[in-house]
């Protein structure tokens, strides 16, 4: 719980830069509705359009899961409105698809952080008997149940505990830097002027390794 308490605090970007090798899914997966962040572990589930898969998942995924749906490029809606509002009511963190959903405003109206490719209002089958909780692949990552999922307005990146728990305290002071950084420029400091810039600059042309970096007190 402090893992996921210490991510809602940052953005997945600052999390993305503090570690860039941590898997982050097909930008094509974006978040429904604006102004959501999501962090929780994956309860994993397969449905290829064909939402039944989806339902039973619901029936078992408990309070702080992300329900992560792969539909190996179906076309169908494996999700909408219902569905968020149970996964609501069960207090799951969020739904992130591979795929389509449906009912856009009534997933609105629920606030569930969801992420998918987009919507249709076309539905799929209600026959197939998918097992849950196996390894998936979404938006390009293989995903375990159990992984950690986090997303916002930027998309989604999953990952073990582990290889988040390690970058997290350095994501922690870059979000600290960056605020530092906004508060600086409202007081009307150039954005150059809070980094390396000039120095960074000149030692690439001398051919010289370095690193951008911020020169804030975070």
């Amino acid at each position: 719980m402090e893992l996921i308490e210490r991510l809602l605090g940052i953005d997945v970007s600052a999390l993305s830069d503090a570690d860039k090798t941590l898997p982050v899914l097909d930008p094509g997966i974006r978040a429904m509705i604006p102004d959501v962040r999501m962090a929780g572990t994956a309860f994993t589930v397969l449905a290829e359009d064909d939402h039944l898969p989806v339902m039973s998942a619901l029936a078992e995924a408990g309070p702080g899961d992300v329900l992560v749906i792969a539909t190996n490029g179906g076309s169908r809606a494996v999700f909408g409105e219902l569905f968020a509002t149970e996964a609501h009511r069960r207090g799951l963190a969020g739904i992130v698809a591979d795929g389509f959903c449906r009912d856009l405003q009534g997933l609105r109206r629920i606030g569930l952080p969801v992420f998918a490719r987009g919507t249709t209002p076309r539905s799929g089958t209600t026959v197939s008997r998918a097992a849950l909780g196996a390894a998936i692949r979404c938006g390009g990552v293989e995903i375990g149940p159990g992984d950690i999922v986090f997303g916002d307005d930027d998309g989604v990146l999953v990952a073990p505990a582990a290889g988040i728990e390690a970058a997290l305290e350095a994501a922690e002071l870059i979000g600290r830097s960056e605020r530092a950084i906004l508060a600086a420029q409202a007081r009307g400091e150039a954005l150059h002027g809070l980094t390396n810039h000039a120095d960074h600059v000149a030692a690439l042309d001398r051919g010289e390794s370095s690193a951008l970096a911020f020169l804030v007190d975070a």
